[in-house]
């Protein structure tokens, strides 16, 4: 499933009062949302069509969320849906989370993008690759160390992987308590080695699977209550349950992969020049 395919299915099964969308680009994520928004990029470059309520922030998001009452167009008070897609760097996507989930509720949904990098390459601090994720994935590891109230489901999506979280809690201070720690220990020189679990995708869940579930209208119904739903722990069993053949892992160290990994950026390019001529 694409990445903005699951953006879809979230709208269409949660049905949230609002969204937030902090890395909007060129509004492709953007343009799924039929309900109050707000989008935060300092450099958007729109090309889509809207068919929503919406606000465009042309800040950084350390400096929208540093606003007096950033969410002021939500009536709500919180956000129920964000979709973390900003600079792709583990200290600015953690902060990122940290903003979100203080304007949160226990019903809300954060999804973060570029979570899975295919390869070492992609999983880069500086780009030099076509299709990149940076070191965000680190989140997934920050999360389930120092909030394990959180459940953390990363999503087998193309190109590079989702994050969905759920169980939000704005009075929660660990993160920010701990960030000092959490930098000194995850904030890494490139080349940095990426977890065999990221590339395969190991503790990924199948998205379509993860919209089937009944938990959705239980969170519609917990905005009403504030309560946590139980039922979102349900979410977490699906971690595992993905097939991802893009990267399989090698039959045994000395040989290789069964099925040959996804072409090289430079070879794409090569190959996409031949046709052309």
């Amino acid at each position: 499933m694409n990445r903005h395919d699951f953006l879809s299915g979230i709208h269409a099964v949660y049905k949230p009062r609002n969204y937030l969308e902090i890395g909007i680009n060129d509004g492709r994520g953007l343009r799924r949302s039929k309900t109050r928004t707000i989008g935060v990029d300092p450099a958007f470059k729109i090309t889509a069509e809207f068919e929503c309520d919406l606000q465009m922030v042309k800040a950084t998001s350390d400096d929208f969320f540093a606003r007096e009452n950033p969410i002021a167009r939500f009536p709500e008070g919180v956000i129920d849906f964000a979709f973390i897609d900003g600079l792709h760097i583990f200290e600015f996507a953690l902060r990122d989370f940290m903003n979100t989930e203080r304007l949160s509720a226990p019903s809300s949904v954060i999804v973060f993008d570029d979570m899975l990098p295919r390869t070492v390459g992609e999983a880069a601090r500086d780009r030099f690759t076509y299709a990149w994720a940076g070191d965000v994935y680190k989140v997934i590891t920050v999360l389930e160390r120092y909030r394990p109230d959180l459940v953390v489901v990363p999503l087998d999506t193309e190109p590079t992987g989702l994050l969905l979280v759920l169980g939000a809690d704005p009075t929660n201070t660990v993160l920010k308590d701990k960030y000092d720690e959490i930098l000194a220990e995850f904030v890494v020189k490139d080349p940095q080695p990426v977890p065999d679990e990221i590339i395969h995708r190991r503790q990924a869940a199948e998205p379509s699977a993860v919209l089937a579930l009944p938990v959705w209208a239980d969170l519609i119904a917990a905005r009403e209550s504030g309560a946590r739903p139980a039922s979102i722990d349900a979410v977490g069993e699906l971690r595992g349950t993905a097939t991802y053949v893009s990267n399989p892992a090698a039959v045994n160290p000395g040989r290789p992969s069964a099925r040959p990994a996804r072409p090289t950026f430079v070879r794409r390019v090569r190959r996409a020049i031949k046709q052309r001529l």
